[in-house]
């Protein structure tokens, strides 16, 4: 009798692990909304690195390749977790030229800025006004 409880306990105590294990894998694939110093909201990576957005883009076409996108590394995730407001359905997955992948948010490819650094950064919003947050 011994045994089978301490087996009962052993699988509950496993199952809580994957449970909690699975949420912090989720958290990790989350896109987020932040606020800019001007009170304008836009979309973060789950460690809260800005994306963004480029006018030059069409739906479900990166039109950033060479040199630009090491200025504007694409912005990957395979699955996207979301808080708030925002829609899984609105995140989608498409193939670069390059044959790389990239996740975009209502069609529109999404990209990080190689010199933004830390967390609330936003030192890409405006570049050449071609380049801007993506808003939710």
């Amino acid at each position: 009798m011994h045994v089978s409880r301490f087996v009962s306990k052993l699988a509950a105590a496993a199952a809580l692990m994957m449970l909690i294990a699975g949420g912090a894998r989720a958290m990790h694939h989350e896109v987020k909304v932040a606020k800019a110093k001007d009170g304008a909201s836009y979309l973060t990576d789950a460690k809260g690195m800005a994306l963004y957005t480029f006018k030059k883009d069409e739906a479900g076409k990166s039109a950033c390749a060479g040199d630009c996108a090491v200025s504007w590394p694409p912005f990957h995730q395979e699955k996207v977790g979301v808080t708030g407001d925002l829609q899984e359905s609105d995140f989608a997955t498409i193939t670069r030229d390059d044959g790389k992948t990239q996740t975009t948010y209502k069609g529109m490819p999404l990209y990080y800025f190689a010199r933004d650094a830390a967390p609330g950064d936003t030192k890409g919003q405006g570049a050449k006004e071609l380049w801007w947050l993506a808003k939710p």
